[in-house]
């Protein structure tokens, strides 16, 4: 027997290397073309264009700050559902998908790494456009106290939005009409999470007194959705990927 054949076998990465490497490559990607970034950027100031032709003829501005916290998961929604679309684009297109498949690599380690870029490209064009969205529509309203409590239901329903619509554009990857069938399944899906997110922020925004109760318990409605949904979606992930 030739002392070649006594040689061991390559050890398998961690799934920590794993998930580094698949995620490193996913932001190397977006960096190189900016690609999702920018057609998500540009979307959302198109949103924010015809937020602004719509509430022209709003004089108050305690109006709008409303129903503010609607329009700003409205955008939020929508902007996500074109960069849920295009997050599998590079790997359709190249065939590094069935590369990835092929390889020893953890199918639940395949959906954290992609769910969190996702989550980093969703945060980055928030970090953006909800500045703009105050620039725009909250500049001349006095807003309340507690406001700054907004970011609390941003960062759980971002995450909830990533993890779950990561699982659903995958399953929508290779069918026809992609972009209609994720926005199809996508809001129906996350209904709940989106309907505590809003009723979190628009208490935010509004600032009522007595109402921090309902902030507190829908932030609760909505991080138990993100553990529940998350959850299921690292599972389901295997099937839906080698489906």
């Amino acid at each position: 027997m030739s002392r070649q054949s006594h040689r061991p076998a390559p050890a398998r990465p961690s799934a920590f290397a794993q998930y580094r490497a698949l995620l490193a490559k996913d932001l190397r990607q977006e960096i190189r073309t900016r690609e999702m970034l920018t057609s998500m950027v540009v979307y959302a100031l198109l949103v924010l264009t015809v937020y602004g032709a719509a509430l022209a003829q709003v004089g108050d501005a305690i109006e709008v700050v409303a129903f503010a916290g609607g329009l700003l998961w409205a955008l939020i929604v929508f902007t996500s559902l074109l960069g849920l679309n295009r997050s599998f684009a590079h790997e359709t297109e190249s065939g590094c998908l069935e590369g990835i498949l092929l390889a020893p690599v953890d199918r639940a380690v395949i959906f954290l790494a992609k769910a969190t870029a996702n989550l980093i490209f969703l945060a980055v064009v928030e970090c953006i456009t909800v500045p703009l969205f105050f620039l725009f529509f909250l500049s001349g309203a006095e807003l309340a106290a507690t406001t700054p409590l907004i970011v609390l239901p941003l960062v759980v329903g971002t995450v909830g939005v990533a993890g779950v619509g990561t699982l659903l554009a995958t399953m929508t990857i290779d069918t026809r009409g992609r972009d209609v069938l994720l926005a199809i399944l996508l809001i129906p899906v996350i209904f709940p999470l989106l309907y505590a997110c809003v009723s979190a922020t628009s208490v935010a925004f509004m600032g009522v007194a007595g109402t921090l109760g309902t902030f507190w318990t829908s932030l609760a409605m909505a991080a138990a959705y993100d553990v529940v949904m998350i959850a299921a979606a690292w599972g389901l992930y295997a099937f839906a990927v080698e489906g």
